[in-house]
């Protein structure tokens, strides 16, 4: 599959080129809530790989758990966090992103088609803050947009030759 080419190899690119620890890409049906992380690169061994072995239902709590995810379900535009430690909680629930993702510093980019959630792209550093500036936001908007149709059409292809996984 050429998309899934394109985005291995998006990962370590864009996460040398921001200067980041880790970066991911999280994929998901809309239809179904089914989600995987299956696109993820680290800088070294010492950072946490995100990797989901299947796709997997969403919970049902992860939009009140997490206020990024509720505002990329709500098609608001990208997250840039310079600190999790410092970031409003209505915009981060740090104690869920410590948790989860033990990030200090993230975009979280979300990729939509008509209006529906289709995945989100994650930048991140760990150990310091991080100001993203604006160069940096650019290209991260056109990335996603770049990558949007093509992530739409890998979730649907996948969907359509093996429909049991979203079930």
């Amino acid at each position: 599959m050429q998309h899934q080419d394109l985005f291995f190899g998006l990962m370590p690119a864009l996460g040398s080129y921001l200067d980041c620890d880790r970066c991911f890409l999280y994929l998901r049906d809309p239809q179904t809530a089914f989600g995987r992380v299956e696109f993820c690169w680290v800088r070294n061994e010492t950072i946490p790989k995100i990797y989901d072995e299947e796709w997997k239902q969403e919970p049902d709590s992860l939009a009140s758990e997490d206020p990024m995810f509720a505002a990329a379900l709500r098609a608001e535009g990208s997250i840039f966090v310079n600190d999790v430690k410092n970031t409003n909680p209505k915009i981060l629930n740090q104690s869920f992103e410590e948790k989860n993702f033990g990030h200090r510093a993230l975009i979280h980019a979300h990729l939509y088609l008509s209006n529906q959630l289709w995945g989100v792209l994650q930048p991140c550093v760990f150990n310091n803050v991080r100001n993203w500036n604006e160069k940096e936001k650019q290209v991260i908007h056109q990335v996603v947009v770049k990558i949007t149709p093509l992530a739409v059409q890998y979730v649907r292809s996948i969907k359509q030759q093996q429909p049991h996984l979203f079930t």
